[in-house]
């Protein structure tokens, strides 16, 4: 039996829900599959990010960060806390219900906006018609002039370090241990690896991050990026750069893992080993080689400007196609694809998405690093602000980090900002809009601050471009 819907999304993720919610919110009659189970067997959308990343990370994140600042900084404070002692189940659970939470407002929205929600498996069969496999194994198809694929990422499996859901894991195994583990090895000094890197190195673990790459996080302007480093290193982490993994042997004992630093060949013992290379599209069961789906080198969805396939009646967004693979990039797609199939004129601009990497000091940036802004051809200026000065930092004892933006000498428009320090993932959305209205420093200098807020860093920065900041040191320009 066939059943006829104006649009079918294939993913319930960041990319997916959105597009299913707003395509409704136009009109359309939608539907959209997730095949996402849980470890105990429970359905539940939201994809990867809601139920095994982006949320259950940051509510770990945010409990040993707690735990972190109970110990160094309590006292300055003037609280005396006595001997903490760390519940990991009470942890992990208030991290699920985070994400429970989270997943049911997903749920509670499609039936708010008529979304038909279909907890399964979609495969494309083309001629606009979807096969639907429920999790009991029924089958159903569905028919649609709308076909949109937006099944997201997973994790990359090395095959010199494979993983056996035990001593070797994927970010999603890292986020479920029932114990602190003594040692861990982390191989990958990417987001991923270094947010997670974060939280076990709080709760206690002896952390290791080997990094193949001789520079950390390369995409972050490198001033920003060497603060940041000094950062967590002085936290605890030990991170490793130009250390190639060889081999990963998991035992009884832990995971020997041999890897390759200055020409040698070194050994490590761990009693965990996180992998976290990055993802891969993840089109496994879709049926889009067989319909003829145009795929990179890479295994990627091929879309045009418009998120449109070779296939027609057939779009992608998300992390399937590429790109930024971040759960924001997703849903703006997700959201402008929507509106596109309702004969809205909308677009994203990629020029301008955030990033961030939650460890304490945060680090954020959008737009080019100075490296960069210099490859394309600009004459570049620069100014930085430090929260050493900031009335607000010192009084949350946060007062680590900067900011850095990059601007064009020729027109004073801003390129980039790239940041370290307390909540620049919040002070990153002011960034951002600069980018989107194509600000100069001039315009963001004359927009008052509030006092004190950490928000006057990235002022004192724009202002330090031209050499106008007073509480920085720099050369004052009449």
């Amino acid at each position: 039996m066939s059943e006829q819907f104006d649009v079918v999304v294939i993913g319930g993720g960041p990319g997916g829900y959105p597009c299913a919610i707003r395509a409704a919110q136009l009109g359309f009659k939608t539907a959209c599959i997730d095949g996402w189970l849980n470890r105990d067997s429970s359905t539940a959308f939201g994809g990867t990010c809601l139920n095994a990343g982006c949320i259950p990370s940051k509510a770990l994140l945010e409990s040993s960060e707690l735990y972190h600042r109970m110990q160094h900084e309590a006292s300055a404070h003037g609280i005396g806390v006595g001997k903490l002692a760390i519940d990991l189940e009470k942890m992990q659970a208030r991290k699920q219900t985070v994400s429970r939470q989270l997943t049911g407002g997903i749920k509670t929205l499609f039936t708010a906006n008529k979304v038909t929600g279909l907890h399964g498996y979609g495969k494309l069969l083309g001629g606009g018609q979807v096969e639907f496999t429920a999790h009991d194994g029924a089958k159903q198809t569905l028919s649609a002039k709308y076909i949109v694929i937006a099944t997201g990422s997973e994790p990359v499996n090395l095959k010199i370090a494979a993983f056996d859901g035990e001593r070797i894991v994927d970010s999603w195994g890292a986020l479920d241990f029932t114990e602190v583990p003594k040692s861990l090895g982390i191989i990958g000094a990417g987001v991923i690896g270094v947010e997670l890197g974060s939280v076990w190195s709080r709760l206690g673990a002896k952390t290791v991050i080997l990094e193949a790459l001789p520079t950390f996080l390369p995409m972050v302007d490198a001033q920003i990026s060497k603060e940041a480093l000094r950062h967590l290193t002085k936290q605890g982490l030990d991170i490793r750069l130009g250390a190639k993994v060889q081999s990963a042997k998991a035992g009884a004992k832990g995971v020997v893992v041999e890897y390759e630093s200055g020409g040698e060949i070194k050994k490590e013992t761990f009693d965990k080993l996180i992998v976290a290379v990055g993802r891969k599209p993840y089109t496994s069961g879709l049926g889009a080689e067989e319909l003829g789906v145009a795929l990179d080198e890479r295994g990627f969805v091929k879309v045009d400007a418009h998120y449109k396939t070779n296939i027609d009646g057939v779009y992608a967004v998300g992390d399937v196609i590429g790109g930024a693979m971040l759960a924001h990039k997703g849903i703006e797609e997700g959201v402008a694809l929507a509106e596109q199939l309702a004969g809205h004129h909308t677009q994203v601009n990629y020029n301008a998405i955030p990033s961030v990497v939650y460890t304490a000091p945060e680090i954020a940036w959008v737009g080019l690093t100075e490296e960069q802004a210099k490859a394309k051809g600009y004459e570049v200026k620069t100014g930085m602000g430090s929260f050493a000065p900031s009335g607000r930092a010192k009084a949350m004892e946060q007062a680590a980090g900067s900011i850095k933006v990059i601007a064009d000498v020729k027109t004073d428009r801003i390129l980039g900002f790239h940041m370290c320090g307390p909540y620049v993932s919040e002070l990153l959305a002011e960034a951002v809009l600069a980018l989107e209205f194509a600000a100069t420093c001039e315009d963001l200098a004359l927009t008052m601050h509030g006092h004190p807020t950490l928000s006057e860093t990235l002022h004192d920065a724009v202002l330090a471009v031209d050499g106008r900041a007073v509480h920085a040191i720099n050369k004052p320009k009449k």
